[in-house]
């Protein structure tokens, strides 16, 4: 069994459990404000706001 890490989330500084092998560009969202965060970085694990889905309108 496997253990989740913990990590704070950058839009509401609450906790959020993740997978030991979350992978880097992996979404997660926060349990507490809903917000979709993206792993930046795997050791130790960091995550920042997902960038937002944009329209290319056909470029």
């Amino acid at each position: 069994m496997t253990t989740a890490l913990s990590v704070q989330c950058p839009e509401c500084a609450g906790t959020l459990e993740v997978r030991p092998d979350v992978l880097a560009a992996e979404i997660v969202i926060c349990q507490q404000c809903s917000s979709e965060l993206e792993v930046v970085a795997t050791g130790p694990v960091v995550l920042a706001l997902a960038p937002e889905v944009e329209e290319d309108w056909g470029e």
